[in-house]
């Protein structure tokens, strides 16, 4: 079976080519590979046609392909990515005026097992490789014509998986990501986001080139959290907070928390006191998300003056926001990536 090219660094893609080859020649099939963002060798017209040959016997550039698409009503879409190995895996684009955001899978499936969250019910498949994880933006950006290099788009590894459990595939794609001889984007637009692996949230501390960090939240207490969150028993909420107070913040940067609103659950005023308490003392912000609804989710979406009074009392520690809900209706929204097919969608909102 031909090896995937996408997901290879240069100096990876110089020890492929050999000696035989002119330095420069890797340089321009990184090019081809990620500034070109081609999707098949025959495109990569920099290179001279006897290496495309060559290369095409034993390579593809690996890309996705689309399986499936569903469009929102609110103009976002959600892709069901192929894998080489007949896998898929979900990517979605979320339009707005003055941005577009991707929010890309690092996992098939995930492990975690959070109990408001829809890819939570399949398990773990398997880890994407960094190709596969870079496959989904540059696979969007050129379905959509955008360029990455921009400051219009920004990318949100918050799809299927946890990308901490994945982290070395993780940064390598962000590495890609963010060189200037690659996909060109700035680290200040890609998100990175964990349920709280605290050696892996440490590991990525020490990254020379990474994402910034946003920790899922969810619940004020240690019980609590333990209840919609089983990854708490082994990472404590107190110790949590401890990382994210040693966690090393870039000038510019602030750890983000987001926070799960389940109705009669965690979404009283004295829990909202909590979350001030824990983080008030932190660089942070706060995105609070009402429930995404879906079948086998024992949990309901809190009422919106619910979400306006926690917003007003954690603010007074921290800016806090209410995250618009997007592709709700087609299962998009954060917390619903379960490879819905159209004929599942229609039958889960009769």
């Amino acid at each position: 079976m031909p090896e995937p090219l996408l997901g290879l660094e240069l100096v990876e893609i110089q020890q492929l080519l050999g000696t035989g080859q002119p330095r420069f020649r890797a340089r321009q099939l990184y090019h081809a590979l990620y500034s070109q963002r081609v999707l098949n060798l025959s495109d990569a017209s920099a290179l001279p046609r006897e290496l495309r040959l060559k290369l095409a016997s034993s390579y593809v550039v690996g890309a996705p392909v689309d399986e499936n698409h569903f469009d929102s009503s609110d103009g976002s879409r959600r892709y069901l990515l192929r894998l080489s190995d007949g896998r898929s895996v979900e990517a979605v684009l979320m339009p707005e005026e003055n941005r577009d955001t991707v929010c890309i899978s690092t996992q098939v499936g995930c492990p975690v097992n959070c109990r408001f969250c829809l890819t939570a019910l399949m398990g773990l498949e398997r880890n994407l490789t960094a190709g596969e994880i870079v496959g989904q933006v540059t696979f969007i950006a050129n379905r959509h014509k955008l360029d990455p290099s921009s400051a219009r788009l920004n990318v949100v590894m918050m799809g299927m998986g946890e990308p901490l459990l994945n982290l070395d595939n993780t940064l390598k794609a962000t590495r890609l990501l963010t060189d200037k001889a690659a996909v060109g984007m700035s680290p200040r637009r890609i998100t990175v986001s964990t349920s709280g692996i605290i050696p892996k949230m440490r590991e990525l501390a020490r990254a020379e080139i990474r994402p910034k960090l946003a920790i899922s939240l969810n619940a004020s207490t240690d019980l609590q959290r333990r209840e919609i969150m089983p990854i708490t028993r082994k990472y404590p909420l107190a110790d949590l907070m401890e990382a994210c107070r040693e966690y090393p913040l870039r000038p510019w940067e602030k750890l983000t928390f987001e926070y799960v609103l389940l109705r009669d659950f965690n979404d009283t005023e004295a829990d909202a006191r909590r979350v001030a308490r824990l983080v008030g003392r932190l660089r942070a912000k706060v995105n609070l998300i009402a429930l995404n609804p879906g079948p086998g989710i024992p949990f309901e979406t809190p009422a919106p003056e619910r979400l306006l009074a926690f917003q007003s009392i954690v603010r007074r520690a921290v800016p806090c926001f209410i995250r618009k809900p997007r592709g709700r209706d087609i299962y998009a929204a954060c917390g619903q990536l379960k490879r819905m097919t159209a004929g599942e969608e229609a039958l889960v909102n009769l």
